[in-house]
């Protein structure tokens, strides 16, 4: 009977949104266990906080730097093995650097870092370990993405000319930081969320989207970039027009002031022969459309996919696989692809499909890029 993988925790503690996912979504293949944490910089909250989740008192730490001196001292067959990073933005890199730089693997929240500077430093750490480095760009995970990303990998829609993605909510139309909202408070302030706000939060997603779909990086961009809502600190809109290394051109919006948006991130690429259509609130379904016959739609679990589609689905057709089952897809592969390092064998090729510490530098170089054109009268940056 194969052991599960042990899984320590920094951040997440009670309270906290994105931690219980991560949890959830470790755990759901069966690959993963949590052993340990330091799930707060407050030691009562992150001791009450472990206690809660039913792990030992001496396995729950009062700070990451207590976390990972005291695992890398545990017997190898006791000590975690890597680490989840669930913190804000200004807490990633410096967790993520001691961890790699004492042996163990990490999968990090996005983005990356608090700073390109920062994310830079983590690709250097990341390079000079050979550690795996996984980040949670959740949406590459639905089986209907990985689909869209095969089908013009194979060259079913020919060269792609135009790209349109869209990510609106609508949750922070007004000033909900003010009342003490936890989420919205850590999300618009500059000192913990870095130089932007709904383009690094959402906006990083929808460019992580494009580019893992398409196959295309960004090579330049002009952006327009707005804070609606008085007294906020950070953007909370943006429209960026994008041009890619083959030649298509794309638009990308982003914003968290659109009235009534729930989570809609979509997506529409088009090339030569045909295009197709993603929407993250109707997973299960990729719409595909032709030049020159009918429009097809794919579902997930349904006909012949593609491997990596087939890859990630886990439940019969008809019953819908979410947001978390995409979080689970980059846990497990992360965790088969550790798994195959400990037994000194090449992993599985569908396993190594999960976002690496080079796309969270392409996202803060997108983040940089969009920002400095936002403010800028020379609108047309180079990423």
């Amino acid at each position: 009977m194969k052991q599960k993988l042990r899984m320590g925790m920094i951040g997440g503690g009670i309270g906290a949104f994105i931690g219980g996912v991560h949890r959830i979504a470790a755990a759901l293949d069966g690959e993963i266990e949590l052993v340990c944490g330091a799930f707060s910089s407050d030691p009562e909250k992150s001791a009450a906080s472990g206690a809660d989740l039913g792990l030992p008192a001496d396995r729950v730490y009062g700070s990451f730097e207590e976390m990972v001196d005291i695992e890398n001292k545990r017997a190898p067959e006791q000590r975690m093995q890597f680490v989840s990073i669930v913190t804000p933005n200004h807490m990633h890199a410096a967790p993520a650097k001691l961890a790699l730089q004492n042996g163990f693997h990490v999968i990090c929240d996005k983005p990356l870092a608090f700073n390109l500077d920062e994310a830079l430093e983590l690709e250097k750490a990341v390079q000079q370990t050979g550690l795996l480095f996984a980040l949670t760009h959740n949406y590459t995970g639905y089986p209907m993405v990985k689909q869209a990303r095969q089908m013009i990998r194979h060259g079913e829609l020919g060269e792609i000319r135009k790209i349109v993605v869209e990510y609106p909510q609508g949750w922070l139309s007004t000033n909900l930081e003010s009342t003490g909202q936890k989420q919205a408070a850590w999300r618009t302030d500059p000192q913990r969320s870095g130089i932007a706000g709904a383009m690094g939060d959402i906006g990083t997603h929808a460019e992580n989207l494009a580019e893992y779909i398409t196959g295309l990086k960004i090579t330049e961009l002009c952006a327009d970039i707005s804070t609606f809502v008085p007294g906020r600190l950070l953007d909370d809109d943006g429209n960026v027009l994008l041009r890619f290394e083959n030649g298509a051109k794309g638009i990308l919006h982003a914003s968290q002031i659109s009235a009534g948006e729930e989570n809609n991130l979509n997506i529409r690429v088009y090339g030569e022969k045909g295009g197709l259509e993603w929407h993250q609130m109707e997973p299960n379904t990729l719409l595909v459309k032709w030049l020159d016959k009918p429009s097809q739609v794919y579902r997930t679990g349904v006909g012949t996919l593609y491997p990596e589609a087939q890859a990630c689905t886990r439940i019969p057709a008809g019953h819908p696989e979410g947001y978390l089952e995409a979080f689970a897809t980059i846990y497990r592969n992360f965790a088969r692809c550790i798994r195959a390092r400990q037994e000194d064998r090449p992993p599985d090729p569908l396993d190594l499909d999960f976002p690496t510490v080079s796309d969270g530098l392409r996202g803060m170089q997108f983040i940089e890029r969009v920002i400095a054109s936002g403010n800028s009268t020379e609108k047309w940056l180079s990423i």
